[in-house]
């Protein structure tokens, strides 16, 4: 289980790493708040194979929901699909609210 603190995604794009972020979030909660880039799935959609990731099979992505747990499951998933290098942000959108951008909306 690889987890990533919010601080060092925002580490990582500030350095300009190239970091596909995945928003396994329902569609209300990325209306209350998002991060600007990340590719919206939800985790359903997600698993039900109704929508699929644009991120190539090697790229860096960071999965990341309301608390981190479901992106914990999703990042799961993503590996069994042959993902290589899959991370789930550490406490969510939350945390990243809390301790990278306060002027994010939170819920």
């Amino acid at each position: 289980m690889s987890e990533i603190t919010p601080e060092d995604v925002k580490s990582k794009l500030d350095a300009g790493d190239a970091l596909h972020l995945i928003d396994v979030r329902e569609d209300h909660e990325l209306a209350i708040c998002a991060l600007d880039d990340a590719e919206h799935i939800p985790m359903m959609s997600l698993f039900l194979g109704l929508k699929k990731t644009a991120a190539a099979q090697d790229a860096s992505i960071v999965v990341f929901c309301h608390h981190g747990i479901r992106s914990l499951e999703a990042m799961k998933f993503l590996e069994i699909q042959g993902f290589e290098s899959v991370q789930s942000m550490a406490g969510g959108i939350e945390a990243w609210a809390r301790r990278v951008d306060s002027t994010l909306a939170r819920y």
